[in-house]
């Protein structure tokens, strides 16, 4: 009897034929640690420590390493006399030169890479405080000493070379007299020792 009641009770459950419910698939448990993280997601820079640095708000610049400025680190003396800024244009002559040479440089692909991650205002005016100075024509150079300003750069004498040419176009594009620019890549021309690196 006892047999034949279980029986009876286990008839009278009821029965499911819904085929939706058995064809679903159990929810899947994931272990994170074990998922892929989508490479493109990943903050890099994060990850390994790289600190982004902010450009000063009032020059634009983005801050360097502490250093002492002195007119020394401009890599050579200053010609005296003013005949000499003003083959150049004054510094007006002068902005209007770096501004050229480093449009040429950043287009010139034989040594834009360089450019490309550079501090284009910081160096705009470096460059431009660096000539005025040596040209005589009122500047003080702020900038850093040529070794420090150049390191881990790779400059090659390929690079250096390239450099030189852009620097002479945009000269001559600004109608400076040849002898003048002579003068100026003569006191230019010493720092290749702390410019090249390889």
């Amino acid at each position: 009897m006892t047999v034949l009641l279980a029986l009876a009770l286990v008839a009278a459950q009821p029965v499911t034929t819904d085929t939706a419910d058995a064809a679903a698939p159990q929810a899947e448990t994931i272990d994170p640690s074990t998922q892929q993280e989508d490479p493109a997601a990943v903050d890099w820079e994060k990850e390994f420590g790289v600190v982004k640095k902010q450009r000063d708000p009032i020059t634009g610049e983005i801050p360097v390493d502490p250093y002492t400025p002195s007119p020394a680190n401009a890599g050579a003396t200053p010609y005296a006399g003013a005949g000499l800024a003003k083959a150049f244009g004054g510094q007006d002559g002068i902005h209007h030169i770096v501004d050229r040479f480093v449009e040429i440089n950043v287009a010139d692909p034989r040594i834009a890479a360089i450019f490309k991650n550079h501090d284009m205002v910081r160096l705009r005016r470096t460059l431009y405080e660096q000539f005025c100075y040596l040209l005589g024509a009122g500047c003080t150079y702020t900038g850093r000493d040529m070794k420090s300003s150049h390191k881990g750069l790779g400059t090659t004498r390929a690079d250096l070379n390239a450099l030189v040419e852009n620097l002479q176009r945009a000269m001559r594009e600004n109608k400076v007299p040849f002898a003048a620019q002579n003068r100026l890549l003569a006191k230019l021309a010493p720092m290749d020792k702390d410019v090249v690196e390889r």
